[in-house]
């Protein structure tokens, strides 16, 4: 593992510190020596404490709130590293903003998470490195390679050892577009599969919903990607209590949490939120507390930075009991 230690580099950006020292316990490495300091008037500079000539460097950098901060921080990052002629530079990316800009969903709009991709590839990137893209087709936006990584094998071992206590489960859709993904849930959880069928009513503006399943004294489990604004879940929550659910669980990848999220959900008859840390949590989340489980996806991501290193494959990753349908 020394030698492994002198080829390869992992350094982190200031949007996900303890993410990255995780991760580098994982490989069994020393997390790369470097400052990131901000000036007065907000212009961000970069300065490697250790030698990077010839080595492959890793770069952990969340874009998440601030996005546009943490972004410029990532280019930054990555142009430094070049000019210290680092031979391969992979940006690990655990949370990609700008992801759900992947469409024109209307005239005289951006498609800004490819505008990201050509910036962060003219910076100097080798690699990508991301989970739980919001948009899976983002991965083409580069023009190169990409490893796109899943949180699921995270969450089914979690639910795994709690299956016990949680007692009849029925994974549950909350729309149609997500059924794929939620019966691959069920298959692997022994679990029913139900999903929420929102419909409008002709010519006015209140939405019907139904449950197509049967939810009735069972613990609801629903899976997705984020959480950023609550909105969503939260309707779904009180559906399924309507409908008789037991409980109500959401995990989700990225706990955004963005504006009042955390004081809507601390109000909902959400029994659990299970996220991951490829987004730094803090004390906003304290109404939470008792009801939020974060779990860390340091091991898959140092996983996969060693398999890259050696030269292995990634794939075997997705192999391990969760691809969560999104292959």
């Amino acid at each position: 593992m020394s030698e492994l230690g002198d080829r390869l580099k992992v350094f982190t950006g200031r949007s996900n510190p303890v993410l990255a020292d995780r991760i580098c316990e994982h490989i069994g490495i020393p997390l790369g020596r470097a400052r990131t300091e901000s000036f007065p008037d907000g212009e961000i500079i970069v300065k490697l404490e250790e030698d990077v000539r010839g080595r492959d460097c890793f770069i952990v950098q969340s874009t998440c709130p601030p996005v546009n901060e943490y972004l410029v921080e990532l280019l930054i990052w990555v142009d430094c590293l070049m000019r210290a002629s680092a031979s391969r530079i992979t940006a690990v990316v655990p949370y990609f903003g700008y992801a759900r800009q992947d469409r024109k969903s209307e005239g005289r709009t951006p498609i800004t998470a490819k505008m990201v991709a050509n910036i962060i590839t003219a910076a100097g990137v080798s690699r990508v490195i991301a989970m739980d893209l919001h948009a899976a087709q983002v991965q083409g936006f580069f023009d190169l390679p990409v490893d796109h990584l899943l949180a699921a094998p995270v969450f089914l071992a979690w639910y795994r050892s709690h299956l016990t206590e949680i007692g009849r489960l029925v994974i549950v859709s909350p729309d149609p577009g997500n059924l794929k993904a939620a019966s691959y849930y069920a298959e692997i959880l022994g679990g029913d599969l139900a999903f929420i069928d929102k419909r409008r009513q002709s010519g006015t503006q209140v939405a019907m919903s139904t449950i197509v399943g049967e939810v009735e004294d069972k613990t609801v489990l629903m899976f997705d990607d984020m959480i950023t604004t609550g909105g969503t879940v939260i309707e779904a929550s009180r559906i399924l209590m309507d409908h008789g659910a037991k409980a109500v669980h959401i995990a989700a990848t990225h706990g955004i949490f963005a504006g009042s999220a955390v004081e809507r959900l601390a109000k909902s008859p959400i029994e659990k939120i299970i996220v991951t840390d490829t987004v730094p949590l803090d004390d906003r989340v304290a109404p939470l507390l008792g009801r939020l489980v974060v779990l860390s996806v340091a091991d898959l991501l140092g996983e996969a930075i060693k398999r890259i290193h050696l030269n292995q494959s990634v794939s075997k990753l997705f192999d391990q009991g969760g691809n969560g349908g999104k292959r």
